[in-house]
């Protein structure tokens, strides 16, 4: 059973996803933890998610998918022995604003905040941390700076049941009900 929060995030495309895996691959291949989760950008994240906030997000995101997320630098969540090493993301003023509007309405988050970030290394052994990130630097491309957030979708990894709220190319038209 998951001990993972429900989520709103963001997905990228196959190809996108795929360059990111194959970063995780060459990592284990030099020594570093599996990584195995699949490459998102989480907009806010519970327990369980309140539905208010998944309408909100059902509301809101369809206006500003697609959207370019661009890699501006590393960070590191987390004070004790085990942190997280991430790629931060500066993200278009229509999603951020979008992103906030969504996380202020999340009760279990902490208000109108966001910071746009892909998980490169989740749950890293604090002692590896400046390994972990050297090697990143050696592996990665330069030229791999933009993402392309082209889906959202509400997670319940309890279920493992995916609720599409918005993708590229969807009619963003909704009925008034």
């Amino acid at each position: 059973m998951s001990r993972s929060p429900e989520n709103i995030l963001l997905r990228l495309p196959e190809a996108q996803e795929q360059s990111i895996r194959e970063i995780f691959a060459q990592l284990e291949q030099r020594g570093f933890p599996r990584q195995q989760q699949t490459p998102h950008i989480t907009i806010t994240f519970a327990p369980a998610m309140a539905p208010e906030v998944v309408a909100s997000a059902a509301e809101l995101l369809p206006a500003v998918i697609p959207s370019t997320l661009t890699r501006v630098g590393a960070v590191v969540f987390g004070t004790k022995r085990k942190q997280t090493v991430a790629w931060l993301l500066e993200a278009s003023d229509e999603l951020e604003i979008a992103a906030r509007s969504i996380s202020a309405l999340n009760p279990a988050s902490r208000g109108a905040r966001w910071t746009p970030h892909l998980t490169m290394g989740l749950r890293l052994p604090r002692d590896i941390v400046p390994d972990y990130l050297h090697a990143m630097d050696e592996l990665v491309s330069p030229h791999l700076k933009e993402f392309t957030a082209f889906r959202a979708e509400y997670y319940r990894p309890q279920s493992q049941e995916s609720l599409l709220l918005a993708e590229s190319g969807m009619d963003v038209r909704r009925s008034q009900a």
